[in-house]
């Protein structure tokens, strides 16, 4: 089913609007050649590049690129298992069920969302579980739109927002939250143990924590060069200080206390057909409308016509090198999960003792 002319202009003088307010008159192409450049000031030994903080980086990473994601994505910024009979869409919200019922969630809770993004996940939580959430974040940007879609969609009143890194939460109590989740937000922690300590110390005895990381599979070979050459390309494209693997978060979630009780890749199929996580990025089995967003062929028209769109000035200056970064971001999770070595769907589900 083709997308309406009407509808995809309507997209795109979305995107058109939400750039203009996400960089409000800054130099976004410098700002992207400064992004692309954190690698190296992250490994120097430089006196003046000692002081590196990959938080701000990641901080940056969103700001600059939270409207072209919503633009090819929708607003749950995150991958879900797929399967042949559901739109990219109806396979996030499944997977989002899927954390619900794990989480045990009951009416009246409060429950932190780690990484809340603009708070897709968070919505529907609150939709179906009729929880209090708090949303942290560090970006100013995505915390804006979130509040501005949750009051959009009459649910302010059970969400409030702390702006702050999750690395240390420390306006928030010792044992304040029934449950939590995460879900692709520690995966940027400079120390995964210490994020998933400071969690541990804000839930209270008993609660369960969902999550979901980013991470090389037991296909990944650290001897192969072809392989950590793709681990670095996602590590630069997603703002990933490391990738961990599998077993390195379940120890960091036992080192601090955490009780695992299950933990699985979620991009391995245990019965039935499934679509690869990353089919949605790499083929042209879409609509004409997401085809024009996700796929290769479709992320390069809309670089070429971004670059028209900012000389008349449509869209704003940088914005092409934002979305030319993105389409190289999503090579990398398509090579990543092509090869095996890379899965962004690792979910655990943990208990903090009694």
């Amino acid at each position: 089913m083709q997308v309406p002319i009407s509808k995809q202009l309507r997209q795109f003088r979305k995107l058109s609007v939400g750039l203009k307010d996400a960089y409000s008159g800054s130099d976004a192409r410098s700002r992207v050649q400064q992004f692309d450049g954190w690698t190296g000031r992250a490994s120097s030994g430089d006196a003046d590049t000692t002081d590196y903080d990959h938080a701000d980086t990641v901080k940056e990473y969103y700001d600059l690129c939270t409207e072209v994601m919503v633009f090819g994505w929708g607003e749950s910024l995150h991958f879900a298992p797929l399967s042949p009979h559901e739109s990219l869409e109806q396979s996030k919200l499944r997977h989002q069920r899927l954390m619900i019922s794990k989480l045990e969630l009951q009416e009246g809770m409060e429950v932190i969302d780690i990484g809340c993004g603009i708070g897709g996940p968070m919505r529907q939580v609150v939709r179906e579980a009729a929880v209090k959430v708090v949303g942290v974040n560090s970006s100013e940007y995505q915390l804006e739109k979130a509040k501005s879609l949750n009051a959009a969609a009459g649910l302010d009143h059970m969400v409030e927002f702390l702006a702050c890194s999750f690395m240390d939460m420390g306006a928030v109590a010792d044992g304040t939250f029934d449950r939590g989740y995460a879900i692709e937000s520690t995966c940027h922690a400079p120390d995964k143990q210490g994020a998933f300590a400071e969690i541990f110390r804000v839930l209270k005895p008993g609660a369960l924590l969902w999550g979901q990381e980013m991470c090389m599979t037991d296909e990944f070979d650290p001897d192969d060069d072809r392989h950590q050459a793709l681990k670095e390309e996602l590590r630069h494209g997603i703002a990933l200080n490391d990738i961990a693997t599998m077993d390195e978060v379940d120890r960091a979630l036992e080192a601090v206390g955490f009780e695992v009780l299950e933990a699985k890749d979620h991009a391995v199929a245990e019965d039935g057909p499934t679509t690869p996580w990353y089919q949605p990025m790499s083929s042209q089995r879409n609509t004409l409308g997401n085809a024009l967003r996700r796929t290769p062929l479709g992320r390069r028209t809309l670089f070429g016509v971004t670059k028209v769109a900012e000389v008349v000035g449509v869209f704003p200056k940088g914005a092409a090198d934002v979305i030319r970064l993105m389409d190289r971001t999503a090579n990398a999770y398509v090579a990543g999960g092509k090869t095996g070595i890379f899965s962004p769907l690792y979910c655990f589900l943990a208990r903090k003792p009694f």
